[in-house]
């Protein structure tokens, strides 16, 4: 494992999985936040930096992983996420014009889809749980990119969306040491019982992407980790060989 500082890769070679790992938060997306912030535009360039680092490796193929998708389920073209459920009426395509009976994508899914055009990601896209995404990172050719999607614990403050939890600053800093230093190990070994009382979303994909590349080279990069709102937000991204 190796961490390095921010900037342009120096890729080893070959470079078999990219990831970029950023928050699931509906606020990234300026119609959805409204008044701007300088905690979210620092998170939305954290992400941008960990996606440009991403797709400068894999730019064929991108999986998004995230909590929310049906065992077996696989998003792809024309598949279609909204934010309705945040006070707008945005509808943000998976990939692609919607076609008709298009899947609705969850809202972690409806977030990475974006970052992606953020990203200027003309590639194909894969939106899966993270049940499926061993499966895929075996089944696809490298280098795959990998966006994973999921926050923190949201007990981090008295006005988080939990209340306080002394536990959650703890618990989100066993994170945040494991994507600085590119450890799948750690991620792995996540409690998701309880990731999953301090409300912490990112934990099912955090620990299914420590599994698929345990063993394996990384070299690393933490672009921030943070909880401005009293929801933990980390930002990484991952070179795999």
């Amino acid at each position: 494992m190796t961490a390095v500082p921010g900037g342009l890769w120096a890729a080893p070679a070959p470079v078999a999985v990219a990831l970029a790992f950023c928050p699931s938060a509906p606020l990234l997306l300026p119609v959805v936040e409204g008044r701007p912030a300088e905690e979210t535009s620092a998170l939305r360039r954290a992400c941008d930096e960990a996606v440009a680092g991403m797709l400068a490796v894999a730019q064929g193929v991108v999986v998004v992983v995230a909590d929310g998708a049906a065992p077996g389920v696989r998003f792809g073209a024309g598949d279609v996420g909204d934010l309705r459920g945040f006070g707008v009426d945005v509808a943000v395509p998976f990939a692609g014009p919607v076609r008709d009976g298009a899947r609705r994508l969850p809202t972690a899914h409806t977030i990475g889809a974006w970052l992606l055009d953020r990203g200027g990601f003309a590639g194909r896209r894969i939106g899966v749980g993270p049940g499926d995404v061993r499966e895929l990172l075996e089944d696809l050719p490298g280098p795959v990119g990998v966006l994973v999607m999921g926050d923190g614990s949201a007990r981090r403050t008295v006005k988080a969306p939990g209340y306080l939890d002394e536990a959650a600053a703890p618990f989100d800093a066993v994170v945040g040491r494991a994507l600085a230093s590119g450890n799948p190990a750690a991620l792995a070994a996540l409690d998701p019982a309880e990731g999953e009382r301090l409300l912490a979303a990112g934990v099912p994909a955090w620990r299914a992407v420590g599994e698929a590349l345990a063993g394996r080279t990384v070299t690393a990069r933490l672009h921030l980790d943070q909880a401005p709102f009293g929801v933990g937000y980390l930002v990484a991204d991952w070179l795999v060989a």
